[in-house]
């Protein structure tokens, strides 16, 4: 469990696990110096019925340096309460109010120990203080009512039993397996489940699955009070989720090697080998962006583009640098990256990446490749412009912060009108905006990817996946609410005259 843990992790993977006769224990997992992980334990009979592991995540600016899950909340043995949770809360703010009116403490900002809080308040109100067993049924039916947002999560009680989440927007994937030698096992991909046998199912949104501890049975159960469809957040197949996650029987390896060999169709119109020159050089961003350049590297070949496949770039930890406090994004990615291979005076590279999100990375990488000698860096992004923020877990949470909104700032009235169409805004606009984006971050040229390749590329049709990112149309009423109030608020900031242009343009539009 914990290796697998260890591909999406930001600062070490927390265990909380359960044996009959001991109780709950919480331990670390460590990194050794052969890169290997091993559980942190003291005590050497611990062998555990029931466990949870979750990655340790930089989040939400805490002094600690991270946050440690699973979280244990109630010193009772017989109370104890652990959770394991992917995604975020949106309506986060107005739940953590409605328990501290109730005079409940919080501690960390989180929204694991709020949830966590929650659970343990509906238990000890309507169960624990009248002495009768919980209804966990009961409990998630209440929670799936009140939360907004894409969340899956795993709870342990010091019982042994397990609960089973997802929430009913079905933003955050969560599937089961139940393995021929009899072992029930959860993740957030499938391709932790590799190597065994046995029978895979994905968790339906707006269900749990509870396991006794104790009569050691297992049960599903609905807990929505409507039937909803899981519509997964393209984060998942363009970044979050491990290359050899499959969804319809295709991996995202191979959905993003398609999205880079439908770059490469774009790049090679905009990038030609001189004749006699060194070869052009693609290297990706590590470690995601690699089957988006090997794609790219492909097609460049079949139009006759002179090129070498090679990484330029290292990463000196494997901390990610999307999700996190804004300072210590920049101190993290100063940090991470180098340049690695020969000598690169007077080369042409050609960087690959999933998305441009903020630039800074981008900007940081381009500056240290022309430091090193580098004659020009273009940059081919495998998704559209990313042009709304993200609340379900990503940490993008302003308008501000997003390299469009910063460059949209800067564009005639006409072309930011037109560029609020996101998605569908016409092609000289958007290349206007590549142009604006590539002079901020130093580079040659960049490209991104149009959004209707996007959607022909992944393995599912569009109403199944998540695309806000790139379309501005949120998944949950909370997320479209925020989002739209951001945006009614940068609009306001502009100077009257534009202002009122966007209005006229999209009077018809509910989110202005």
């Amino acid at each position: 469990m914990v290796p697998k843990l260890a591909l999406r992790g930001q600062a070490g993977v927390s265990v909380a696990a359960f044996m009959h006769d001991k109780g709950l224990r919480y331990v670390r997992a460590l990194q050794s110096s052969c890169d290997a992980l091993r559980i942190d334990c003291n005590e050497q009979e611990f062998r555990p019925h029931v466990a949870i592991a979750h990655i340790r995540n930089r989040y939400r600016g805490t002094g600690d340096g991270g946050v440690v899950h699973p979280i244990h909340q109630n010193a009772d043995a017989g109370r104890s309460l652990a959770i394991s949770l992917d995604g975020a809360l949106v309506n986060a703010h107005e739940l953590r109010e409605e328990l501290l009116y109730e005079g409940y403490r919080l501690g960390d900002n989180t929204d694991d120990e709020l949830l966590l809080k929650w659970i343990e308040r509906s238990c000890e109100r309507d169960y624990w203080r009248h002495g009768l067993a919980v209804s966990y049924e009961r409990i998630f039916r209440d929670i799936d009512d009140r939360i907004d947002g894409a969340i899956s999560a795993l709870f342990l009680n010091g019982e042994g039993s397990l609960i089973a989440y997802r929430n009913r927007s079905g933003l955050r994937p969560l599937e089961t397996m139940q393995t021929d030698d009899g072992f029930l096992l959860f993740a957030s991909e499938n391709c932790a489940f590799a190597g065994l046998e046995g029978k895979i199912r994905q968790m339906l949104p707006g269900h749990i699955k509870c396991v006794d501890g104790t009569k050691r049975t297992c049960v599903d159960r609905k807990v929505s009070r409507k039937q909803h469809k899981a519509k997964l957040c393209a984060y998942e197949t363009l970044y979050l989720g491990s290359p050899k996650t499959s969804i319809l029987g295709q991996s995202h390896f191979e959905t993003r090697y398609n999205i880079g060999a439908a770059l490469g169709d774009l790049v090679a119109k905009r990038v030609e080998s001189e004749p006699g020159s060194a070869p052009i050089i693609v290297s990706s961003m590590p470690h995601t962006g690699r089957p988006y350049a090997d794609g790219l590297f492909e097609t460049l070949a079949e139009y006759g583009v002179i090129a070498q496949r090679q990484e330029v770039v290292e990463t000196q930890f494997s901390q990610r640098t999307l999700i996190g406090a804004p300072g210590e994004r920049k101190s993290c990615i100063a940090r991470k990256y180098r340049v690695s291979g020969s000598s690169l005076a007077q080369a042409t590279i050609i960087m690959v990446d999933e998305a441009l999100i903020r630039g800074d990375t981008s900007r940081a990488v381009t500056s240290m490749l022309l430091g090193a000698g580098a004659k020009a860096v273009h940059w081919a992004i495998g998704s559209p412009p990313v042009v709304a923020p993200n609340y379900y877990g990503m940490g993008i949470n302003t308008l501000d912060e997003l390299a469009f909104w910063q460059i949209w700032k800067r564009l005639s009235p006409e072309h930011r009108t037109e560029s609020l169409r996101f998605h569908r805004m016409q092609i000289e606009v958007l290349e206007t905006i590549e142009h604006n984006i590539a002079a901020s971050i130093h580079a040659a040229t960049m490209a991104y990817l149009p959004f209707p390749l996007l959607v022909s590329s992944l393995p599912c049709r569009p109403d199944n996946i998540d695309l806000s990112p790139f379309t501005f149309e949120m998944p949950t009423p909370a997320g479209q609410k925020r989002a739209n109030r951001s945006l009614r608020q940068l609009l306001a900031g502009l100077p009257i005259r534009n202002r009122l242009a966007l209005e006229v343009h999209h009077e018809t539009d509910p989110r202005l």
